[in-house]
């Protein structure tokens, strides 16, 4: 079954793991690359102009596209890159018998359950799916590894330039614990004086 098929994100959502056995996990490996301690200036968004689901091989296609546009440029810490979704979607596939030696076309059941063959993301309209975050001069570097990671995804999209407020860039610094003064130890209340029960006689 080819990748087009997949495309359309209609229908019950199938994730629940708990109950699907033998599901493949995803070929995204990675989610935040480049330098993630440093505040950039600036943010490049990959949105998506339609609702579709994105199949987890198209994911890490872009992922490494746009990646490498990055790297070539800025090497390992000049920017960062970000990929905003998950493919939390379990495709299926009901798998019939394509040998060069059939002698028919297998038809096989109308709407056949099919087993786990991949994963995919749904993505709706106006979500962003990659954000590039580079120094002011590297918005065109930034745009151009979006444009790259647009080719391997299966829909139209747009690409957006934002800066990132103040108040985002500066890490508030962490305050010191102060330490607990010392509580005063309380002394122990005297003991009550003991009572010798008295044995009461049957008349």
């Amino acid at each position: 079954m080819k990748g087009r098929n997949y495309r359309s994100p209609s229908g019950q959502a199938f994730t629940r793991l708990k109950y699907i056995h033998g599901s493949p996990n995803p070929k995204v490996s990675k989610f935040n690359m480049g330098d993630l301690s440093t505040h950039f200036p600036r943010r490049v968004h990959l949105v998506s102009r339609e609702a579709v689901q994105i199949r987890h091989n198209a994911l890490e296609s872009g992922r490494v596209a746009a990646n490498k546009v990055l790297f070539d440029k800025y090497g390992e810490t000049g920017y960062r890159l970000q990929l905003c979704v998950y493919p939390h979607i379990i495709l299926r596939e009901n798998k019939m018998i394509a040998t060069a030696g059939a002698d028919r076309l297998q038809e096989g059941m109308r709407r056949a359950f099919g087993k786990p063959t991949g994963r995919a993301a749904r993505v709706r309209e106006g979500q962003s799916i990659f954000i590039v975050y580079v120094p002011v001069d590297g918005v065109e570097v930034g745009k151009k590894a979006c444009e790259t990671a647009s080719t391997k995804m299966p829909m139209r999209t747009r690409i957006m330039v934002e800066e990132v407020p103040v108040e985002e860039q500066v890490v508030s610094p962490v305050e010191p614990i102060e330490e607990a003064e010392p509580t005063e130890t309380v002394q122990p209340a005297e003991t009550a004086q003991e009572i010798t029960p008295v044995a009461s006689t049957g008349a």
